[in-house]
């Protein structure tokens, strides 16, 4: 049930303050993490993360009589960059209605409901939440539980789809990345002098309707009809698959389920396999030998393969990684600008013609070759998750192949065996012991022409 918001400016405000609106994303618990704001200060902008846990306190001291920003997802440093990020529980567009000739010359009611059939016209399910930034709106779709950073790529896939189909009414092409700040409730826009505030509520103002991210995609992401009805008898499989996938979990913790890599999350994955090498070895400096510039070019070049950064926010995203490889390093940004404009060239959507097959504009290489660059040893990709030789892929599969018998029950073969020579014990000492067939076949839970068998080979 929509609740599009009619009071007074006072009621609004009342309904939504900064920290109610802020925790619908941004949940009070005790989870760890950050947040970030974003101020105007004079002509310069001001940022700074806090913990989680500090955000009532931190939003209760705000200016708002200022243009301020907050964070839409939340980090595992105090500091907004994708590279760090920790969960986000929300997709959002956001609307410069005042740039689209459909919206500029209607009223902030009207924006909503063309915004509304927009979205029913389009598939899309209604906003949880539209908010009034003082010149446009922020349209967020809450979601039921966050997700983790391993699910980003899917995230802004979706994060694309809502803004290539919203981008008639106004939607920002640059304001999709999960860095991402946006206007601060109760805040006030500088340029307008209005103040910002939530303007249209799904469900109720008390508990806002909240989406399931997979249903939310099914329904974003492009599939055929026969893709979509293969994708829902998965997923009724999966339901009477997952008591024994749970059943896996318990008895074997370490035993992985191996859900496979798309494009962009590989190159996510391989993101982490760099970090994570980089964590095995103490850092990327040892003795007087560096490979910190070679690690950041493919860290750079697997976050913007993801799809994780704008090429607008490229040197802020590789500042930030060069700060973790080495704090006190300097390095020279035109030693990334190639890559960079390999990045763009890839958000643009350009490709490259190579072996009769169009390849990414960014660098695609195969694991041996970063192998070889970075001299992984064979102990070290034990502890990674894609960058491995086949050998170690084909050991990695066997072992979850083992896993999903025994969890369905099927016993390998040398156990098969195992028990079949023990029964053969047992069926011979019953026979010398003058029992008769059928009584031996009752007692052991066989049938009797496989008592005959067992005595034949004795």
């Amino acid at each position: 049930m929509s609740a599009l918001i009619l009071q007074s400016e006072h009621d609004q405000l009342n309904l939504f303050s900064a920290s109610s609106e802020a925790e619908l994303y941004h949940p009070v618990s005790p989870r760890h993490g950050f947040f970030s704001l974003l101020w105007k200060e004079g002509q310069a902008k001001r940022q700074r993360s806090y913990p989680l846990a500090e955000m009532a306190q931190v939003l209760n001291l705000v200016d708002y009589s200022r243009d301020t920003w907050i964070s839409q997802a939340e980090f595992v440093v105090p500091n907004r960059r994708v590279v760090n990020l920790a969960r986000v529980g929300l997709l959002f567009v956001d609307l410069d209605t005042y740039k689209s000739d459909l919206m500029k010359h209607r009223s902030t009611d009207e924006q909503i409901q063309t915004l509304h059939f927009w979205c029913a016209d389009n598939g899309i399910p209604l906003p949880s939440l539209v908010v009034f930034s003082g010149r446009g709106l922020q349209a967020k779709w809450l979601l039921s539980q966050a997700l983790p950073r391993s699910a980003l790529p899917r995230w802004n896939a979706c994060q694309k789809a809502l803004v290539e189909a919203l981008e008639p009414l106004g939607a920002d092409r640059q304001a999709r990345d999960a860095s991402r700040v946006l206007r601060l409730v109760e805040s006030v826009h500088s340029v307008s002098g209005q103040r910002v505030h939530v303007v249209d509520v799904q469900g109720s103002a008390s508990m806002p309707q909240a989406y399931d991210f997979e249903l939310m995609a099914e329904q974003l992401l492009p599939f055929s009809r026969e893709e979509l009805q293969i994708l829902r008898e998965q997923r009724a499989s999966e339901k009477e698959a997952r008591k024994a996938k749970l059943k896996l979990a318990v008895e074997n913790p370490k035993a992985a389920i191996f859900k496979g890599y798309n494009g962009r999350a590989l190159a996510w994955a391989r993101l982490e396999d760099l970090r994570t090498l980089g964590k095995i070895r103490g850092g990327w400096i040892d003795d007087e030998t560096s490979m910190r510039t070679t690690s950041l070019h493919w860290q750079l070049n697997f976050l913007c393969l993801a799809g994780a950064v704008h090429h607008s926010t490229f040197h802020h995203e590789a500042s930030e990684l060069a700060k973790q490889l080495d704090p006190k390093w300097k390095f020279a940004a035109d030693e990334l600008s190639t890559l960079r404009a390999k990045a763009q060239a890839y958000a643009n959507g350009q490709a490259v013609d190579f072996g009769g097959r169009k390849w990414p504009a960014l660098y695609t290489p195969k694991n041996q070759t970063l192998i070889d660059i970075f001299g992984i040893t064979e102990d070290e990709q034990r502890q990674l998750r894609t960058i491995i030789t086949p050998a170690l892929a084909t050991e990695r599969d066997t072992l979850r192949q083992r896993e999903k018998r025994r969890a369905a029950g099927v016993q390998e073969r040398s156990e098969y065996l195992s028990g079949f020579q023990d029964r053969y014990v047992v069926i011979r000492e019953m026979k010398d012991q003058g029992v008769a067939v059928a009584e031996i076949a009752r007692r052991v839970g066989v049938t009797r022409a496989t008592v005959y068998a067992a005595l034949k080979k004795a």
